[in-house]
């Protein structure tokens, strides 16, 4: 019986740890080679910051990376305000709770089918390609995460408080701004800080969406990467691997907060 508990432990074990290899040993090689003098794929050749002066000298690449962040925030604002505005709609005494479905098949349905669905919609009504139906494809997107995200916090409100603050004179904005959004805080920003990492990363809805006139990061990727696999990409990779990191590691702190709180 000790025997089949060692051998069971020891496979899981060799299971976790082949699935983590798998997934990490690519990105450390990819950090790695980007500080290799040769062109990749080449074997180590020496170590050499050069790709990385290439990345920041890189006009187009920031103009990239400023529109992403550009659809990004806005993005992130638009689907938090449109959620702010469905949970004063439920505090006034609507119910949103038949709605959650619409904002659900955002997450159920393709990524793929949702962007030839607004590319559709987009041409239909001659609205021209470019940031502004990016911001409104990536809003729409995020509103599949910011609507049942919220509206969940919101049912967990101990709402005594709003009866307490409306009794002692508070109208019924201004407690729902100085009472119950206060109250949502933490998971206000966790949402835009995740629909905006969402947002940041996404290539389908940009490839669909963003028509000539707009290039993001993840199609500049694309463009470079289309005839070789050049060092830059190594480099950029990495610090977008930190960036991504730093994101992360700033939901969960503020996660965690939330929950002490």
């Amino acid at each position: 019986m000790n025997k089949k508990l060692t051998l069971g432990r020891v496979g899981s074990l060799l299971a976790i740890s082949s699935t983590y290899l798998f997934l990490y040993v690519p990105i450390v090689v990819l950090l790695v080679f980007s500080f290799n003098t040769a062109r990749f794929p080449a074997p180590w050749s020496g170590f050499t910051l050069e790709w990385y002066r290439e990345l920041f000298r890189s006009t187009y690449l920031w103009k990239a990376f400023n529109n992403s962040l550009i659809v990004a925030t806005s993005s992130a604002m638009i689907s938090l305000s449109a959620g702010v505005g469905l949970i004063f709609y439920a505090y006034q005494g609507g119910r949103i709770r038949k709605y959650l479905g619409i904002f659900y098949g955002n997450l159920v349905i393709p990524e793929t089918l949702l962007a030839v669905s607004l590319l559709t919609f987009f041409t239909l009504i001659h609205i021209p390609l470019g940031l502004g139906t990016l911001i409104l494809a990536h809003s729409v997107l995020g509103l599949g995460f910011v609507i049942p995200l919220l509206y969940a916090r919101y049912k967990e409100l101990d709402h005594t408080l709003t009866e307490v603050s409306l009794d002692l004179g508070a109208s019924p904005l201004q407690t729902f701004f100085r009472v119950i959004l206060p109250l949502m805080r933490s998971t206000l920003m966790t949402t835009a800080l995740l629909v905006f990492i969402l947002s940041f990363d996404d290539f389908v809805l940009s490839y669909f969406c963003a028509g000539s006139s707009a290039q993001t990061l993840s199609l500049y990727i694309l463009s470079m990467i289309r005839t070789s696999v050049s060092p830059v990409v190594n480099a950029l990779s990495t610090v977008l691997l930190f960036l991504s990191s730093a994101f992360a590691l700033l939901f969960f702190s503020i996660k965690t907060r939330g929950r002490i709180l």
